[in-house]
């Protein structure tokens, strides 16, 4: 085993269990509310599980933050997208610019968005880019591996240092998962084929907006990138670097560090729901600290959602990515919190318990 992946699973065990006895304490408050028992639905669940993330049973979560990783994909050779590989490093420029919608969201919902360059193939200077770029790209995935099993754990390291720095500097408390990268949805769908999610055909959905004839062909650019680098389900990280990205593996990072960090990470759509399988795969209690945002259109997002344990707040027929759904979940966690902290108690307001 390299240095690197010993140092990755020493980090992995820095995530500890949730609190137990917060989230009972939050159980009891809210059981202590004008309000009939669990009528809060989701909102309580949330509750709950923010006080055992972080062990105040009405914290602030007020900084936040939106990692958007970026990168490309080789399997674009392939012809599984509906747009060009250049998007990708043009809407990274978008990002830059806080015109996309992500960052329109994220000014409503009072986040801050970091842009990061993981393996976007373009050469990109801007001062608010983070460069953690270590390729240009993957390698076409049905040729041989997309990238190697040091870079993928680079990647997963490069994501968890930076949530961690921003927790620890910076003061972020929460943490949504944002993505960009042309084929992106191709490398998802591959790795929720090999560990165990669905099939490659229950997968491949429509992506940026495909017809069905390419639908059919991208299942079989799946299928063909998983006979040729015969990942293990056993083997996460190998996973990772045989069918995934480089965006996907910044993103375990994230997802990690934001476990070791005590903070709660928001997921995203189809792609931040892969990398969060992944995340899962490797470090099975990291899953605890995750809240499901929406529910995406892409098909095989649903069966994705349950493999993991999570649960979608919003159905809203997206399937954008960026982030932009987990930015919307911010306000639903807001709503949770400002429930703990301001509904009155029937003490409180001497009403009843009935």
């Amino acid at each position: 085993m390299m240095e690197q992946e010993k140092q990755l699973i020493a980090r992995m065990e820095r995530i500890t269990p949730l609190y137990e006895d917060r989230m009972e304490a939050a159980q009891s408050h809210l059981d202590s509310l004008t309000k009939p028992p669990g009528s809060l639905g989701k909102l309580e669940e949330i509750a709950r599980q923010i006080a055992g993330i972080t062990g105040d049973i009405a914290a602030d979560l007020s900084k936040r933050a939106v990692i958007v990783m970026a990168a490309d994909h080789g399997v674009c050779e392939e012809g599984v997208s509906a747009f060009p590989a250049e998007v990708t490093p043009q809407m990274v420029h978008n990002f830059l610019a806080g015109g996309a919608c992500v960052n329109v969201l994220a000014r409503g919902a009072g986040a801050d968005v970091y842009c990061v360059d993981m393996g976007v193939n373009a050469d990109l200077r801007h001062e608010a880019l983070i460069s953690c770029k270590t390729r240009k790209g993957t390698a076409n995935m049905t040729k041989g591996a997309a990238m190697t099993r040091e870079e993928a754990i680079g990647a997963i390291a490069a994501g968890f240092d930076l949530v961690k720095r921003l927790a620890a500097d910076g003061g972020y408390r929460m943490f949504a998962t944002g993505e960009m990268g042309i084929g992106n949805t191709t490398a998802s769908a591959a790795l929720c084929a090999v560990l165990g999610a669905m099939t490659a055909d229950e997968a491949v959905g429509l992506g940026t907006g495909i017809h069905e004839e390419r639908r059919a062909h991208k299942v079989d650019v799946v299928n063909r990138a998983i006979a040729c680098n015969t990942p293990s389900p056993g083997d996460p990280v190998g996973a990772l670097a045989k069918v995934g990205g480089l965006e996907i593996a910044g993103l375990v990072g994230v997802i990690l560090g934001a476990a070791a960090s005590r903070c709660p990470v928001v997921i995203d759509g189809f792609i931040s729901s892969a990398a969060a399988l992944v995340a899962k795969s490797i470090a099975p209690q990291a899953a605890a600290y995750t809240i499901g945002s929406h529910l995406s259109q892409e098909q095989g997002h649903r069966k994705l959602l349950e493999q993991i344990g999570l649960s979608p707040m919003i159905h809203l027929d997206m399937r954008l990515g960026e982030g932009t759904g987990a930015v919307l979940g911010f306000h639903f966690i807001d709503a949770a919190l400002r429930i703990m902290r301001e509904m009155a108690t029937f003490e409180s307001a001497g009403v009843s318990r009935g």
